[in-house]
Formats: structure tokens, C-alpha cells, sequence
């Protein structure tokens, strides 16, 4: 059994899904383990994880929409504003969401599906560098 260990570097534009899928592919067909299991996870309280569709614009584009409305921005709604009319809805979404994900790993590559694409989930508004750790374990 072997493991590797890496920290993957993400920038955002924004708030917004940022697929991440080609470069989590890239690390592991280089760790040389072929069958195992890909535990990813985001170093952030103000950002997610998620496996949603990659084909369809529009399925993003719903998605943020959606979160929009469920934890919206606006001053004097929360508590939580330190950072601005952003930081508690990007709390609310990260809570909503995944900070961790597991993937099972076949053939050196993430089984993933026909239209299945990982993603960053952005929750604030300005850009950030934020840092998922990926974790392989497996022979």
C-alpha cells in the first residue's frame, strides 16, 4: 500500500464553481498507484467541494443562482459580516455543501462519470488562492 500527499493550489476569480478536474487527474496518473481511493479536502471555511455536471454551463449557472437565493447577501441580515455582506452567505454555503470528498481511484485515474467534473465552489465575492489537499491511498 502506498499513500501521496499533495497540496493543490486553486485561484478563484470569484464567487463561483471552479472545475478542477484536469489538474486532480494530472496529480494522480503521476503518483504511479492504480487502484485506490482520493480523499480531497478544502483548507477553507468560505469555499466547497462538489462533483456536479461539467457539460452544460447552464448547470452551473442554476446552481449558483440557487445558492444566491438561499443564503443571499445583504447588509444587516447577519451577525456575521467582518468581511463584508459576502461572509456569512459564503459560511451558509460552505455549511450546505462538502469541505471533503472521497473518490474511488481505477486504472491510475478518478472514476468519475460521463458528465461528472470536480469542482471549487467559491463563496465570496473577490478572488482567492485557496488550497485543497489531496490525499491517494491505494496500490
Amino acid at each position: 500500500m502506498r499513500q501521496a500527499l499533495h497540496t493543490l493550489l486553486v485561484e478563484t476569480p470569484g464567487a463561483g464553481l471552479v472545475e478542477i478536474t484536469a489538474a486532480i487527474r494530472r496529480w494522480v496518473a503521476g503518483q504511479g498507484i492504480g487502484t485506490g481511493l482520493l480523499t480531497l479536502w478544502c483548507r477553507h471555511t468560505s469555499a466547497s467541494l462538489l462533483v456536479q455536471e461539467n457539460a452544460s454551463p447552464d448547470a452551473r449557472e442554476d446552481l449558483e443562482a440557487f445558492f444566491r437565493r438561499i443564503a443571499p447577501e445583504a447588509r444587516g441580515l447577519y451577525r456575521h459580516d467582518d468581511e463584508g455582506p459576502d461572509d456569512m452567505p459564503a459560511h451558509l454555503r460552505a455549511a450546505l455543501t462538502q469541505t471533503q470528498l472521497s473518490v474511488p481511484v481505477a486504472d491510475g485515474r478518478p472514476v468519475l462519470g460521463t458528465w461528472q467534473g470536480i469542482y471549487l465552489f467559491e463563496h465570496r465575492a473577490a478572488p482567492h488562492r485557496r488550497e485543497m489537499v489531496l490525499h491517494l491511498i491505494g496500490e
